[in-house]
């Protein structure tokens, strides 16, 4: 596997805004980048594999549901340089909605908790700075 942190190329990655009527799915980052921050689950791409494949396996392996990948949301740029200015991660994600069709939450290792939020509970929530931007956009509070 190719190292994430100081990377050659940018990563192909997926996310999924999963939506259970007025409540949305976050998981708080256990690695960086965005350690300990909240954000919507999702993954790299791997090598072979569509982008509703992805974020259908994603979600399974990350917190455990099956979901059903609708929309794309949006494509962002996620480039976090470090002190000297050097590209210390890049990764390109194409967020979905999404709606979930089984499973029972829990995390894997990549997420030290997973939750459900209502929109008044995210005013003050310490999410990333791409999750809150999308959340707005999708009008979720």
């Amino acid at each position: 596997m190719t190292n994430r942190e100081y990377p050659r190329q940018p990563f192909p990655a997926v996310g999924a805004v999963i939506r259970d009527n007025d409540r949305i799915l976050l998981v708080k980052r256990r690695y960086e980048p965005s350690q300990g921050k909240w954000s919507i689950p999702g993954g790299v791409v791997e090598l072979g594999e569509t982008i509703r494949a992805a974020v259908k396996r994603e979600m399974e392996e990350e917190v455990s549901l099956q979901i059903e990948p609708e929309n794309i949301v949006d494509v962002i740029d996620n480039i976090v340089y470090d002190e000297n200015g050097k590209v210390q991660y890049h990764y390109i994600i194409t967020d979905f909605m999404a709606r979930p069709t089984g499973g029972v939450l829990k995390t894997n290792f990549e997420a030290t908790e997973a939750r459900w939020f209502k929109s008044y509970e995210l005013i003050d929530l310490d999410m990333t700075n791409t999750t809150r931007r999308l959340l707005k956009k999708i009008r979720f509070f």
